[in-house]
């Protein structure tokens, strides 16, 4: 019989999620949505972390097709496609604030350096501020430049 191609390795809960979102390059995807309000493949390609193209489309891909991102046509150049983030991808939020926290902790040159204001509020109440964060992130806003 053949093996099915989409199937988990394991139910493991830690699995699930890494066979999800856990690839450094869909994190990143998401954190250039979150933080800086990114939508479209050409603004993905400028991240300083340098996405391949054949990578970027192929990250892009495998969020939509788990029901992290979702895309849609842009208004007015039918060239162009944006992404968001979907209500699964929205629940993402807290655990990537908990990787902003330990990154905080234990990267010295971190740019948590940066939003000491957004840091503090995670640490008092991730859930709290996750909650305000995915509002903003619903509607297209960019969270940064509120916390610097």
């Amino acid at each position: 019989m053949k093996k099915e191609k989409n199937k988990l390795r394991s139910h493991c809960p830690v699995n699930f999620g890494l066979e999800a979102f856990g690839d450094r390059w869909a994190l990143l995807i998401l954190r250039d949505i979150i933080f800086r309000g990114k939508r479209t493949y050409g603004e993905f390609l400028k991240s300083e972390e340098g996405f391949a193209t054949n990578i970027l489309a192929s990250r892009l891909d495998h969020l939509i097709k788990v029901g992290i991102l979702k895309r849609e046509g842009h208004e007015t150049d039918g060239r162009k496609d944006i992404f968001s983030i979907t209500e699964k991808g929205l629940d993402l939020i807290p655990l990537i604030f908990e990787i902003v926290l330990w990154s905080a902790k234990y990267d010295t040159d971190s740019e948590a350096k940066r939003i000491v204001r957004l840091v503090e509020l995670i640490r008092d109440d991730n859930r709290k501020i996750s909650r305000k964060v995915i509002e903003q992130v619903r509607r297209g806003e960019a969270i940064v430049a509120e916390y610097l």
